[in-house]
């Protein structure tokens, strides 16, 4: 949040960068050290959450941007944290339950208590990158319909008015929320990867485009 620092993930653990390159350090993340690159800090700048595999598999953890123990957010896997509400105190994160083998998106507060799931499977064949917008007002995520390509949708953060947003030849994932609440950045994978997938081997774009819809444009390939 101070503009300073990277972080990012590497064989399982995490680390910050200054922003103008220099010495790599490890952040201290307790017995978490088998991380995957779904981590993200809370909006108050306080709380780093992170997702974790161990012998059960991927759950959800929070702790201190500074490093610390992590204390679990969930405890069936799997499950993928992307996102913190701006109230600081629940996350959402994409899920596998009850042996369906589709992922939907849920809500949970960090202190306990029921996870709330705010999509049914039988809409989509997949859903992912689950992120709140700044005012709270909206949650972001990717989604495909039956045999068709990602693409950017949001909703309500109770699961209500689900609205597309972006409708191309691409598949589009993992959208990210500006500070000011004004853009998307996202990544766009060509029409021809393998259903549901982001594969590192491909090569991809990322654009920008307002939040409310309209032409991304491409800022990298």
């Amino acid at each position: 949040p101070n503009g300073k620092e990277l972080l990012f993930n590497m064989e399982g653990s995490l680390f910050t960068i200054p922003v103008g390159g220099g010495e790599i350090k490890k952040l201290n993340t307790g017995s978490a050290n088998e991380i995957n690159n779904d981590h993200c800090i809370s909006f108050d700048g306080k709380m780093l959450g992170i997702s974790s595999s161990s012998g059960n598999g991927s759950n959800v953890y929070v702790l201190p941007l500074h490093g610390g123990e992590p204390v679990a957010v969930t405890t069936e896997s799997p499950s993928y944290l992307h996102g913190w509400a701006p109230n600081n105190k629940e996350v959402v994160y994409v899920a596998q339950r009850n042996g369906v083998k589709i992922y939907d998106i849920y809500k949970k507060s960090i202190d306990g208590g029921k996870e709330i799931k705010l999509t049914a499977n039988q809409e989509w064949e997949h859903v992912d990158g689950c992120e709140y917008s700044p005012d709270g007002k909206h949650i972001y995520y990717n989604a495909s319909r039956k045999g068709g390509t990602m693409q950017l949708w949001r909703m309500k953060p109770d699961g209500s008015q689900k609205e597309q947003l972006t409708c191309d030849d691409y598949n589009d994932w993992f959208p990210h929320i500006s500070p000011d609440g004004k853009w998307i950045a996202f990544i766009s994978f060509d029409p021809n990867i393998e259903l549901n997938a982001h594969p590192s081997y491909k090569q991809v774009m990322l654009r920008l485009m307002p939040v409310n819809g309209g032409a991304p444009k491409v800022i990298a390939y």
